[in-house]
Order: structure tokens, then sequence, then C-alpha cells
């Protein structure tokens, strides 16, 4: 493995600068980075339910059950139709299902601690990020604005991040294979 990274550093660097600049673009340009991030999905959507149907051809022809395939394509061929006509309503539906999300996953991390507490004494770590989950979920339901770009940033200082690492890391193998 090493041989291979020895090889292609210029790719790994190549992929961190990629990142990284994918990281600055949503920190200067936020909205623009949620509309494209909306529109992905629903491109990831329509291409996914295309290879459904293709999934259901294949299976029709090997006289197999076929038609799940071709719901599961018509939904996702719907889902992204109506992500590229209505991306702004997709959007909203997206962020509030991490929302919702973040609460139900809280709850149940809470009542987990609840229960564990009785074997695990003075376990606070998984209570504090049951709280945690419950009002982030929170925080973005009364400000769905604020929530948006909150996401987006978090998106951006992962991809920062995320680049400058593996800028590092491709120098240390270009230096390695010296």
């Amino acid at each position: 493995m090493i041989g291979v990274l020895r090889r292609n550093w210029w790719a790994i660097a190549l992929r961190g600068v990629v990142a990284l600049l994918f990281g600055m673009l949503v920190f200067v340009f936020p909205r623009e980075a949620v509309v494209v991030l909306v529109l992905l999905f629903g491109a990831y959507a329509a291409v996914d339910g295309v290879f459904a149907i293709l999934s259901a051809v294949l299976a029709e022809q090997a006289h197999e059950r076929w038609w799940p395939f071709v719901a599961e394509g018509v939904v996702g061929l719907g889902i992204g139709a109506l992500t590229f006509f209505r991306p702004g309503m997709t959007g909203l539906a997206l962020y509030f299902v991490i929302a919702i999300w973040a609460i139900a996953t809280g709850i149940v991390e809470i009542a987990a601690a609840m229960r564990v507490r009785k074997t695990i004494a003075d376990e606070l770590m998984l209570l504090v990020g049951g709280v945690a989950s419950v009002l982030f979920g929170v925080l973005m339901i009364v400000f769905p604005a604020v929530g948006a770009v909150t996401v987006i940033w978090l998106i951006g200082v992962y991809a920062v991040l995320f680049g400058v690492l593996m800028i590092a890391f491709a120098l240390r193998v270009r230096a390695h294979s010296a």
C-alpha cells in the first residue's frame, strides 16, 4: 500500500486541495452551497432511480421479482424531479428531517444513559450527548435560517480541515519516498 501512496502522493494532495477549495467556497457562498447540496441530492435521487429501473429490467429478464425495483425507481425519479423543480421545498424538508432525527436520537441517548447509570457509575457522557442532540434539533427548528447556515459552515470546516490534513499527508508521503 505504501508503494501506491508514494507513487500517487500528488493525487492525495490534489484531493486535499479540492477539499480545501470546496470548504473555502462554502464560507464565501453559504447560500449557494445549500442550493448546490440540495441539487446534488436531487441528482443522486434521480440517478439512483434510473439504476433501480435498470435493476427491474435485469430482474425481469432473469424471471425474478421486478416490481419493487420499479417502485423504487419511480420514487427516486420523482424525488429527483421534485428537487429540481422545487429545491427550496426539498431543502427545507431535508433540514427538518435532520432536526427531528437529532431530537429523536437525543431522546434515545438520554433514555439509554438512564439505564446504563445503574451499571456504570457517574456515567454522564451519553446523557450530555443526548441532551446536546435534543438541544441541537430544537435550535434547528426554532432558528431554521441560522441552522441551515450553521450546517453548511460545519461542512465547510470539515472540508477545510480534511483538505489541510490530506495535503500534509501527501507531503509526508512524498518526503518519505525521497
